[in-house]
């Protein structure tokens, strides 16, 4: 039975821009894994109402049904032991705690204000309501007023990510030579950004846009052609 990931879609169904969505799309290519990607927009619970949940990502893997990001990855690594691995060890596993955190609390948290506004845009008419109604709450402000200083935003950005920054210096992936989890997670970030924004977020020079390219060279054709911007 072939793997089914259920996407955060947007008006187009080649547009998929969730960052968690993405980092498990990059774990099933790591992991040599082929699998149909279904588009599920935000007001279109019924589709993934099986997982007894209303989020995505949603990986159906057989008889298994697998919510959350982090729980979809590992269960990849424990049920395709013999593919490749996407932490590199259980002392691996672990550590990759700290770049999901740090991506979901720090990364997402400075790129919402600059992605707010663009995804909105994005999104098919009957999210729109729904997306503005339910920001708008989390945020304490209008779409407009949150994403109004794009300046700063993009200061803050370009400062939080000094560590990558560091790291990406003297290797040239977060697994060290080649990707793990930690690149995947963090990558998610820059996907969701891609695919709905036209911000510049890097200097040309800077190692995380030069970590990034690398990046992007790996995705599979399929993921390649889903719309975005560079």
């Amino acid at each position: 039975m072939a793997i089914k990931l259920y996407e955060l879609a947007a008006a187009e169904d080649d547009r998929r821009f969730s960052p968690y969505c993405w980092r498990i799309r990059f774990a099933l290519e790591h992991k040599q894994l082929s699998f149909e990607a279904v588009a599920c927009r935000f007001t279109e619970k019924e589709v993934i109402a099986f997982s007894g949940q209303d989020k995505v990502p949603v990986l159906a893997d057989g008889d298994d049904v697998i919510v959350d990001s982090w729980n979809i990855a590992c269960h990849l690594e424990r049920t395709y032991p013999d593919r490749p691995s996407l932490f590199g060890g259980s002392a691996g596993q672990a550590l990759s705690r700290f770049y999901v955190d740090w991506t979901a609390t720090q990364l997402h948290g400075t790129l919402i204000r600059l992605l707010a506004s663009d995804i909105h845009a994005h999104l098919h008419e009957k999210d729109r309501i729904y997306f503005r109604k339910s920001r708008e709450k989390q945020f304490g402000t209008t779409l407009e007023e949150f994403c109004s200083n794009q300046a700063e935003a993009l200061l803050e950005l370009r400062h939080i990510l000094t560590p990558l920054r560091r790291t990406l210096k003297i290797q040239p992936y977060l697994g060290g030579d080649s990707p793990l989890y930690p690149d995947y997670a963090v990558m998610g970030a820059f996907m969701w950004a891609r695919s709905v924004s036209q911000v510049p977020l890097l200097e040309p020079n800077d190692p995380v846009a030069l970590w990034r390219s690398r990046m992007l060279s790996r995705l599979s054709d399929d993921s390649g052609r889903l719309k975005h911007y560079d």
